[in-house]
C-alpha cells in the first residue's frame, strides 16, 4: 500500500446490469481499510461521555476563560468537571421546568465560551435538540430557524438578545423564554417580555428548576442536534445529527490519533476558537470531555488569538487555512532573517521530519533529534501547542511541532 495514499481501493467497478447503472470502484480511508468501526455499546449519546468524566475526574479542570478586569484579560480561570455538572443539572432542570419536553428544541446562540458548552450538555442531558445559530446567517436566516425549528428556548450572549427581540414578534409562536449567558439590562429584559417572552440571566435560570432524580433515557438515533446552513441559494437547510454520529465523530477521533501520533488523555488542554455552531468543534471539544482533558476559550477577537493561546498554553489546536496561513508566515519570517545556515538546517529537519511522517512515523517518532534543536526554538518563539490539527476536507494533518 502506498504510504502517501489518503484511500485503499475495497472494491472494484462494477458494470451496469439488471437495469442498475454503472458504479466506480469503492474506496475508504487508509484508517479503516479493514472495516468500519463499532460503536461503544455503553455510549448511548455525548451525555454518556460528559456524565462518565465527571465520575472519573470530578476534580479536572473542565471549562475556562481569561479573567477580565479593568478591561484587560488576564490568567485563565477554570471550573471543575463536578462544578461544570452541577450548573448542567441546574439549567436542564429549569428547561424541564418551562414545560420544555425530550425531543423539543432549543438554539444556542453567541461565541464559543462555557456558558454555550454547558447549555449544549444541559439540553444533552434532558434529550433535548438543539440548533446552534451563528452571525453569518444574517437576521432573515436566523428568524427563519427560531420559527422553522420550533425553538422553545433560546440560550445566547448578551450582545444577540438585542437583534433578537427586533425578530420576535414574527416567531413567537414557540418561543418560550431568552436566557443570556451574561447579565440583562432592565430595559432589555422589559422589552423582550413585553413580546409575551420570559427573559432571564444565566444565573436566574439556573435556579429555576426542581430537583430531577432521573433524566431521560437517550437512544443512540435520537436527534442531538440540527445544524443549519448559510441559506446562500434559498432558505437555510437543516442538517440532523444523531447522537449516533456525534459518538462515532469521537470515536473516530480517537481511533486515527491511535494510529497516527497520541490519544489525548486527562493532562491535556484544547484551545476552541473554532465556532461551536459548527460540528468539527464540537465534535473535538466533545473528545476531549470524554478524556478528562480541558477546554479554554478564545476572547472572541482575532486580533488577541495568538496572545490567548500564549497565556493559556494549550496542548491541543484545531485550525482552518486561515489561521495557520498567519502562523506559516510568521514563522517563516523568523526562518528568513535568520541567516544562510538557519534556513538550510532548518529546510533540512523539515524535510526530513515531513518524509518520516509521511513513511507512517508518528509525530513524536518522526525526528526527536530535530524536535530538540530546530522545532523546540520555532515553538518557544510562538508558544504554539504540541499538538497541530490542519483542518480541510475532512482529514487530518499533523504540522511539524512536537
Amino acid at each position: 500500500m502506498d504510504k502517501t495514499a489518503y484511500t485503499v481501493k475495497v472494491g472494484e467497478a462494477t458494470p451496469a446490469a439488471g437495469g442498475r447503472p454503472a458504479a466506480g470502484p469503492v474506496y475508504r480511508s487508509i484508517y479503516a481499510k479493514d472495516g468500519l468501526m463499532r460503536l461503544p455499546q455503553e455510549i448511548h449519546s455525548p451525555w454518556d461521555f460528559f456524565s462518565g468524566a465527571v465520575k472519573k475526574y470530578p476534580k479536572n479542570r473542565m471549562l475556562g476563560r481569561r479573567q477580565v478586569s479593568d478591561g484587560k484579560a488576564g490568567d485563565y480561570v477554570w471550573q471543575t468537571y463536578e462544578q461544570v455538572y452541577q450548573k448542567v443539572i441546574q439549567i436542564g432542570a429549569a428547561i424541564r421546568g418551562f414545560g420544555v419536553k425530550p425531543g423539543a428544541h432549543c438554539a444556542i446562540y453567541g461565541s464559543n465560551c462555557p456558558e454555550w458548552v454547558m447549555a449544549m450538555q444541559a439540553c444533552n442531558s434532558q434529550g433535548i435538540c438543539y440548533v446552534p445559530l451563528y452571525d453569518t446567517l444574517g437576521q432573515n436566516a436566523v428568524e427563519f430557524i427560531l420559527d422553522h425549528a420550533e425553538i422553545s428556548i433560546a440560550f445566547m450572549q448578551e450582545s444577540k438578545i438585542k437583534s433578537i427581540a427586533s425578530i420576535l414578534p414574527k416567531c413567537t409562536a414557540h418561543i418560550k423564554a431568552i436566557v443570556s449567558f451574561g447579565d440583562v439590562p432592565i430595559e432589555l429584559k422589559r422589552e423582550v417580555e413585553q413580546l409575551g417572552v420570559s427573559c432571564f440571566s444565566w444565573e436566574e435560570f439556573s435556579t429555576m428548576g426542581e430537583d430531577i432524580q432521573e433524566l431521560p433515557k437517550k437512544q443512540k438515533d435520537d436527534i442531538c442536534t440540527i445544524m443549519y446552513t448559510s441559506g446562500t441559494t434559498g432558505e437555510p437547510k437543516g442538517v440532523i445529527i444523531t447522537n449516533r454520529a456525534i459518538v462515532a465523530g469521537v470515536t473516530t477521533t480517537e481511533h486515527l490519533l491511535q494510529l497516527t501520533d497520541k490519544v489525548v488523555d486527562e493532562y491535556d488542554s484544547y484551545f476552541s476558537y473554532l465556532p461551536l455552531a459548527h460540528i468539527f468543534d464540537q465534535v473535538i471539544g466533545n473528545y476531549c470531555i470524554s478524556k478528562g482533558a480541558s477546554i479554554g476559550f478564545w476572547q472572541g477577537d482575532i486580533r488577541y488569538l495568538m496572545e490567548d493561546v500564549q497565556v493559556m498554553k494549550p496542548t491541543i489546536f484545531c485550525g482552518v487555512p486561515r489561521v495557520y496561513d498567519r502562523i506559516y508566515t510568521g514563522i517563516n519570517q523568523k526562518i528568513q532573517s535568520g541567516g544562510l545556515i538557519a534556513k538550510h538546517l532548518f529546510q533540512y529537519a523539515y524535510n526530513y521530519k515531513l518524509g518520516n511522517l509521511m513513511n507512517g512515523f508518528k509525530q513524536h517518532e518522526a525526528s526527536p533529534f530535530f524536535d530538540k534543536i530546530v522545532f523546540s526554538k520555532v515553538r518557544k518563539i510562538f508558544e504554539v501547542p504540541m499538538f497541530l490539527y490542519f483542518y480541510s476536507i475532512g482529514i487530518y494533518l499533523r504540522f511539524f511541532y512536537h
